[in-house]
C-alpha cells in the first residue's frame, strides 16, 4: 500500500492509498478540505474536530442527493430503495462514513 503525504485546513496527514488510487484520494482530500475550510471561514465553529464533523455530514448529504431515485410510482424513495450492503459504491463509503462518525461522536453525543 502506497502511502499520501496531505493536507487538510493546514494539518499535514499521511494517508494509506491503494496503488491506482491516487487521484481518487487526492480528489477526496481536495472536496474534505475544501468543506472544513468553507466551515471555518463561516466563523461560526472554531474546533477542528466538529468542522470535521460537519464537513462529513455535509458531503454524505450530498452523495446521498447524488444517489439513483426509483422510478415515479413504484411507492419506493431513493432512501430505501437499494440496502446499502447490495448497494452501489457510494452506498458503501456512505454507511462506513456514518458508522465512523457514529463512533466519533460516541464519547459526547452531541454534533455541536
Amino acid at each position: 500500500m502506497k502511502q499520501l503525504e496531505v493536507q487538510i485546513m493546514g494539518q499535514t496527514y499521511l494517508l494509506g492509498c491503494p496503488e491506482g488510487g491516487e487521484a481518487r484520494l487526492l480528489e477526496a482530500v481536495e472536496r474534505v478540505d475544501t468543506a472544513m475550510c468553507k466551515i471555518r471561514e463561516a466563523g461560526k465553529v472554531r474546533a477542528r474536530d466538529r468542522i470535521a464533523v460537519l464537513a462529513a455530514l455535509n458531503l454524505a448529504f450530498d452523495v446521498t442527493d447524488r444517489a439513483p431515485t426509483t422510478p415515479a410510482g413504484s411507492g419506493r424513495d431513493h432512501q430505501d430503495a437499494t440496502p446499502p450492503s447490495q448497494g452501489t459504491d457510494s452506498d458503501v463509503l456512505l454507511v462506513s462514513l456514518l458508522e465512523r462518525l457514529d463512533e466519533a461522536l460516541s464519547e459526547d453525543g452531541r454534533l455541536l
